[in-house]
């Protein structure tokens, strides 16, 4: 495959999930493409980062196992991200990536999800939290965030405290996602076992 057909593919003018979905469904009969499709979502710096990062979004959503030998790279680059348009799906993969290590605890990932990658997924998300993001960016790390807590204690107190002191500023969406993350953090801190 070359780049061109990659390309061709991420070429759609309007951002409809159909155009989005399609250009996914490509990807995935041609896996040999992903690389590049995560190489364009990071390291791009126009509007093709943000078109790559829709789509590799819908990707793992079908095919997460296709990240799983880039997760190096990915986390690598993470940090590096700062439009708007590109994080938010970077977001929802780190939120599923947390979701399926710690509450589905899918043993291929569990395999290769590391601890540099934990510590870099939860320096990104905090500095998405205090920064100026999306709600769904914030949303997203919120979640990942209450999942890495679950291993990490020190994360849950800061969470919470950050949640706490953002909420009455929010959106509706922030407060509400605001709302739960602090009801599952209470929960688990009176589960979590004493030493």
């Amino acid at each position: 495959m070359s780049s061109s057909e990659l390309l061709q593919q991420l070429s759609y003018t309007k951002a409809y999930r159909k155009n989005r979905l399609d250009a996914a469904h490509w990807v995935i009969a041609h896996p040999e493409t992903f690389g590049e499709l995560l190489t364009y979502c990071l390291t791009a710096k126009d509007d093709l980062s943000y078109k790559a990062a829709w789509v590799l979004e819908f990707v793992y959503l079908e095919k997460p196992e296709l990240l799983l030998p880039h997760l190096d790279f990915f986390f690598e680059k993470l940090p590096t991200i700062t439009r708007d348009q590109t994080l938010r799906p970077m977001a929802h993969i780190c939120e599923m990536i947390a979701i399926s290590y710690y509450k589905k605890e899918e043993e291929e990932l569990r395999l290769q999800f590391t601890e540099t990658h934990k510590k870099t997924m939860t320096e990104c998300c905090f500095d998405w939290l205090i920064t100026d993001k999306k709600i769904a960016c914030q949303a997203r790390a919120m979640t990942a965030l209450f999942h890495l807590g679950t291993e990490f204690e020190w994360i849950h107190p800061e969470l919470q405290q950050i949640i706490e002191q953002n909420i009455h500023l929010g959106s509706a969406g922030y407060k509400a996602r605001g709302k739960n993350t602090i009801k599952q953090i209470v929960t688990f801190q009176k589960k979590r076992p004493t030493n």
